[in-house]
């Protein structure tokens, strides 16, 4: 399985990349706004999950969701997004844009396995 991380902050890259190894993803990417996932997937192709970040520099991950959503070539990509947003509002956006799950920082690996399941994953958890 494949993952792409679209996070702005290393640090939460590298703890994303890692549960996601630990459950079993064999192949994790990361970069740290909208336009570098873009290019990204140009030449990886898609994924089985992208985790999104919605604030991030260049293109938000939110405006990044629309964007996947409007071509056929992701419909099989899952997205969840790892977000500080709690509002209720920004939940229901990132759903209406086509965000699959939400996760709010701070988070355990626990709640990324959960919500991975959700999506239809099978967990491994090597942890």
């Amino acid at each position: 399985m494949r993952a792409i991380v679209v996070e702005d902050s290393r640090a939460m890259r590298i703890i994303l990349s890692r549960i996601l190894k630990d459950c079993g993803f064999e192949e994790v990417h990361e970069v740290g706004d909208g336009i570098s996932a873009l290019e990204l997937l140009r030449k990886i192709g898609c994924p089985e999950v992208a985790l999104v970040d919605w604030n991030m520099p260049h293109m938000n991950g939110i405006d990044l969701v629309r964007l996947i959503r409007t071509k056929a070539i992701y419909d099989g990509m899952r997205v969840m997004m790892v977000t500080t947003e709690s509002e209720s509002q920004s939940v229901e956006a990132a759903l209406q844009a086509g965000a699959d799950e939400y996760v709010m920082k701070p988070f355990t690996a626990e709640v990324i396995e959960k919500k991975l399941e959700i999506l239809g994953f099978s967990v491994e958890n090597d942890a």
